[in-house]
């Protein structure tokens, strides 16, 4: 008796399955959901135009005072400068084999079953990525010259005396405040849990119920909140937490040569599903410079690691500060040891 067995090959339709993981990627992530992150159609362009580094030409604001006409003199002639923002291709890629997705495969609808753990599983290392770019543009360089010049974008409160270091409304308002007349593009938060806690005991934070089918949202200031467990915390107890504006990172989705493969192992009876990703995850107006793509002592890489996107070499502010709408707010959630309360 004959007995037929579905296989990966037999569900997955590489022309359907793309698209529809790089959809629910989307609705899956957080950053996304909250406006962090915004995919661009001109960036969509650009990840599927060639080459590893991805020049976004931008015009300068106009400045300088305006003069009084006379029919004396005559006016003083202005320019305009252009200048560049770039971004670094992104290319990725993860391998399942059958074993790891052999429940998804009992599900009513197989292929949207393996579709949503994939995405799931992207929408997290979009997350992974993210933080690391933040990790490498509001980071030092502890030799050389080299600046991102993403210090006034900074708020550290963190070495200040008392209650004055720690995350309140108060501070948090200075924090967003760090963009001057631009602080109303700040739109939402990324925290730490532990901070999250924090402002929740001190009736800080504000569940909206949800709504067809989406999750809860928590609001600060009446700005959304993403939670991530990843934000950096010190070992003296510094938590790191980012104010971000609408579309502060700009997300396009090139065309790997091979997006989505199936193969069988027939003698170990394994089937194994391949994603490959080619995509930009850029924080708009920071360029990357390209300056380190070593990979630990066996070489460089062809496109940047996590690791070389976290590492400051790599990055450069080129818009004026408070066109970068992300802020660092480093800060504790209560004063630091031998300090008593205000």
């Amino acid at each position: 008796m004959s007995v037929t067995k579905t296989i990966i090959s037999d569900v997955i339709v590489p022309e359907v399955f793309n698209p529809y993981v790089i959809q629910r990627t989307a609705e899956l992530s957080a950053f996304y959901q909250s406006g962090i992150i915004a995919r661009n159609p001109e960036l969509d362009r650009l990840a599927s135009s060639g080459g590893r580094l991805l020049n976004m030409p931008f015009w300068e604001d106009l400045d300088g005072p305006d003069e009084v006409l006379s029919d004396q003199t005559a006016l003083t002639v202005g320019k305009i400068t252009a200048k560049q923002d770039v971004a670094a291709l992104l290319t990725r890629g993860r391998a399942w084999s059958v074993n790891d997705l052999a429940k998804a495969l009992s599900g009513d609808d197989p292929m949207a079953a393996i579709g949503d753990l994939v995405a799931e599983y992207w929408a997290r290392r979009f997350q992974a990525i993210l933080i690391k770019i933040l990790d490498g543009i509001f980071g030092h360089v502890t030799t050389g010259t080299h600046t991102t010049e993403m210090d006034t974008n900074k708020h550290d409160i963190s070495a200040l005396q008392g209650d004055a270091a720690v995350i309140d409304a108060k501070t948090a308002v200075d924090a967003i405040y760090k963009l001057g007349d631009n602080a109303d593009k700040l739109t939402g938060f990324a925290m730490h849990s532990a901070t999250v806690a924090k402002l929740t005991k001190d009736d800080l934070i504000e569940t909206i119920p949800p709504s067809e089918g989406k999750p809860a949202v928590r609001t600060f200031l009446g700005k959304p909140v993403v939670v991530d467990d990843s934000l950096p915390v010190s070992s003296d107890d510094v938590y790191t937490t980012y104010i971000f504006g609408a579309g502060a990172f700009g997300w396009g989705e090139g065309g790997a040569p091979v997006p989505v493969e199936t193969a069988r192992d027939a003698l170990a009876g394994d089937d194994i599903l391949i994603h490959r990703r080619h995509f930009i995850l850029h924080p708009r107006g920071v360029a990357f410079q390209n300056a380190d793509l070593s990979y630990g002592s066996s070489g460089t890489n062809a496109t940047p690691s996590n690791d070389n996107l976290a590492n400051p070499l790599n990055w450069k502010r080129v818009y004026e500060p408070k066109n970068v709408r992300i802020v660092q707010f480093k800060h504790r959630l209560e004063p630091a040891a031998g300090q008593a309360a205000d």
